[in-house]
């Protein structure tokens, strides 16, 4: 994992994506396995071995980076999978991605798994990031084993120089063609799994923790919920990590492919709270041993090895093999489908009501209403204007709503609501502000709530996605909401990409 003092991330970009959480209807039919970690630590044992014959390290441009890639391109080459060696150079010295595609599963649907393989100068680099490489490897295996026959196409990933500004990653995503790119659904990153000091990480998809920088392109909050319910299952409590573009997920993200994945802590100090709720030692680091040559096979922790590797197996299964969710309604709102502004004409705002284009920015203290849609030119918008200030096309006065077309729910099944929003408001906003969904059938359910605060809450796209089975059969209206109640405070907000699954 490279230091975070080096970075320099690209901008987060935000695109729509079928991804659904485990739910009853989308569970594999074949039972994630239990990953061996006898054979995960066996690949550890031969990561260290490998760096003690060739000077110590396993770095880019050292032949114990080579030695390291053919290693896990020999057993996948036995396995069964397609593997490429793919070369770049950095700095004068040739580095490689190992990229093993598992035959099988639709082409245009690809879930990719990915770990970096390089170790700094320093050290062998067996927690970082060996135990991230290790772990995808077994499973890879564990996928050959059991002839895993997935709805999605696998692709696994071992990517060269991440210590060095993600070079094999970022030359990965550059030379991907286009059309290439857009068949990539997912990208799961694991990197430094094994911590001796462990926390249970999981990349922030959703943004719920509100820090650093902001949710992950559209479906990154489903891949953070499928790691979540693995650890849930067996009772270990996860907190959020930032996309703070430190590891080889960054690429990805910065086209607009969602992307999730652990992180049991590298160079960090480990709080009195964190030790109550996982155990180890307060006051020292995830990891002392961080990008120091005492990063050896000795500088594990088995239990965090063993749990992130099952997580590993759990989320490959439950994606690989979901049953795509069909599309019973959506609405980009690329063209006018008959969204009705103030349905019951009750609305009080006087400006910034509800509307269907092609928004301005606006910014104050950050910013407020995004120029930018999830998708295409358009999106529902509170006032699309910018005008001379940002208070000029608020929401003011009120409370504006704007109601969708009529839209048939068919019966039976587990029916999702999805879509893309925002609120942001200044300091000035309070609880009386606010983003609301309801769904409007035979009875009305509020399904979704955003409340105001007296802090500055920026724009920034993030996702929901609710459950609205209880509407199965009905003929169903959706009503969107937002208010300025507080009294001439600075409140904008956004909607895009409606859509309905069963």
């Amino acid at each position: 994992m490279r230091n975070l003092r080096t970075i320099g991330m690209a901008a987060i970009l935000a695109i729509p994506l079928a991804l659904t959480a485990p739910t009853a209807a989308t569970a594999s039919a074949a039972a994630p396995p239990d990953i061996s970690l006898t054979n995960v630590k066996a690949h550890l044992s031969q990561l260290q071995s490998i760096a003690t014959a060739n000077g110590g390290n396993r770095a880019h441009g050292r032949p114990g980076y080579l030695a390291s890639a053919n290693y896990v391109k020999g057993l996948l080459d036995g396995a069964g999978f397609t593997t490429t060696l793919q070369s770049f150079t950095y700095n004068g010295a040739t580095g490689y991605n190992v990229i093993a595609d598992w035959p099988g599963g639709d082409p245009n649907d690809i879930l990719m798994v990915g770990a970096h393989l390089d170790s700094v100068t320093a050290g062998p680099g067996i927690n970082d990031n060996g135990s991230g490489s290790a772990t995808i490897l077994e499973t890879a295996l564990e996928v050959s084993r059991q002839a895993l026959a997935p709805t999605k196409h696998l692709r696994f990933a071992w990517w060269g120089a991440e210590e060095l500004g993600l070079r094999g990653s970022q030359f990965y995503v550059n030379n991907l063609p286009a059309a290439e790119r857009a068949k990539v659904k997912a990208y799961l990153n694991f990197d430094m799994v094994g911590s001796p000091n462990p926390g249970y990480f999981v990349y922030d998809g959703d943004n719920s923790d509100g820090v650093g920088s902001g949710p992950g392109p559209a479906g990154s909050a489903q891949l953070e919920a499928t790691l979540q319910a693995y650890f849930t299952s067996i009772g270990v409590p996860t907190r959020g990590t930032d996309f703070d573009g430190r590891s080889d997920y960054g690429p990805f993200i910065s086209v607009g492919i969602p992307a999730g994945g652990t992180f049991t802590g590298a160079e960090g100090i480990k709080s009195s709270a964190q030790a109550a709720l996982w155990g180890g030692t307060a006051g020292q680091a995830f990891d002392s041993c961080y990008h120091r040559s005492c990063d050896t096979a000795s500088n594990i922790n088995d239990t965090a090895l063993d749990r992130n590797a099952d997580a590993i197996a759990y989320s490959v299964w439950t994606i690989a093999t979901a049953v795509p969710p069909v599309v019973v309604w959506q609405d980009t709102f690329e063209t006018a489908t008959g969204w009705t502004a103030n349905p019951g004409g009750t609305d009080t705002a006087t400006t910034g009501q509800w509307e269907r284009g092609d928004p301005e920015a606006t910014t104050s203290s950050g910013a407020k209403q995004l120029g930018t849609t999830v998708s295409g030119t358009n999106d529902l918008v509170t006032g699309r204007l910018a005008g001379a200030s940002a208070g000029d096309h608020d929401i003011d006065g009120g409370t504006t709503s704007i109601q969708s077309p009529a839209v048939t729910l068919p019966s039976g099944g587990t029916l999702r609501l999805g879509f893309s929003w925002y609120l942001a408001h200044g300091s000035n906003a309070s609880s009386a502000d606010f983003l609301r969904v309801r769904v409007v059938g035979s009875t009305s359910s509020q399904v979704f709530q955003q409340l105001g605060a007296a802090t500055n809450r920026n724009g920034a796209w993030a996702t929901a996605d609710v459950d609205i089975s209880a509407f199965a059969g009905q003929t169903v209206r959706i009503l969107i909401e937002a208010a300025d109640a507080s009294g001439a405070s600075l409140v904008e907000a956004g909607i895009d990409d409606v859509k309905i699954t069963r």
